[in-house]
């Protein structure tokens, strides 16, 4: 019996998830069914809980991509620590009448920065533009990296200053860093050497209202939106920036979630190969 998995999402035709975890899982000889659901707003715990009837028994996990994450850590019944740091879940798991939520967003761009770009956080000045479910969940993993500093940037200051002191005031938690939020305003006269854009603007292609004097000498701007050139990258490249996308992230944080439902974890080379290919 073929078990069932998908990923939810507005939008969703963008998404190659199903891809990807197809391609791992005729690299590991895993028998599965993954696709891509679209769930209206206000209407994503229906549409997960549709999934897991029509599963009748076979539906395993799915994945949470924008604008649901914090919708899904709200419907999981039970959380990981990294979903409860971050407050937003993008891995749903299946078992025995339970919903599981965890977060593998942090350690996916972690991995992609220093495994694929060639980026190590460690010592840099980092700017995380947007302060919403997709910045949550990769602010702990990039503060354990030890960075010189993380600022945290939104349109509403207010946001930004919230989620930075929330984030500093983790119990157990030995950072050595507290982040800083601020407005898009104060982004004025300072530079940072990576610029990761977690807000949703490339799907609409807005334009945020940043500096390009944020990035500095040979920084790496990173989107996380993947598939198409975005005003971000645009800017960044007009600014001599070393530019990515979020494919990479894409792979790895799906890696993990293969892992954590199917007990085996696919080489993200290859298939992040056979994607840019």
């Amino acid at each position: 019996m073929t078990d069932r998995y998908a990923v939810f999402g507005n939008p969703i035709g963008h998404s190659q998830s199903p891809r990807i975890h197809a391609l791992f899982a005729a690299q590991t000889g895993q028998d599965i069914c993954y696709e891509a659901i679209l769930a209206e707003p206000d209407e994503f715990a229906t549409a997960v809980n549709a999934f897991i009837a029509e599963g009748k028994g076979l539906a395993r996990g799915a994945n949470v991509t924008v604008p649901f994450k914090e919708e899904a850590y709200r419907l999981a019944t039970r959380r990981t620590s990294r979903a409860e740091a971050a407050g937003a879940v993008n891995t749903l798991s299946f078992e025995a009448g339970a919903i599981i939520g965890d977060n593998t967003d942090g350690a996916g761009l972690v991995r992609d920065l220093k495994h694929n770009l060639g980026c190590d956080p460690t010592g840099r000045r980092i700017l995380l533009l947007g302060a919403g479910g997709a910045a949550r969940g990769v602010i702990l993993p990039l503060l354990l990296e030890n960075p010189a500093e993380l600022v945290i940037a939104n349109r509403t200051e207010d946001t930004a200053v919230r989620l930075a002191l929330e984030f500093g005031r983790l119990p157990g938690c030995a950072v050595k860093v507290k982040p800083e939020g601020i407005g898009f305003p104060g982004l004025a006269g300072r530079s940072f050497d990576l610029v990761i854009n977690a807000t949703s603007a490339g799907l609409s292609n807005a334009v945020l209202p940043t500096p390009t004097s944020m990035f500095a000498p040979d920084c790496v701007a990173y989107e996380m939106v993947y598939g198409r050139e975005t005003p971000f990258m645009l800017q960044a490249r007009a600014a001599g920036a070393r530019v990515a996308d979020g494919l990479g992230m894409l792979v790895e944080q799906a890696a993990e979630s293969f892992f954590l439902w199917r007990g085996v974890r696919p080489l993200t080379a290859p298939v992040l190969a056979a994607m840019n290919a």
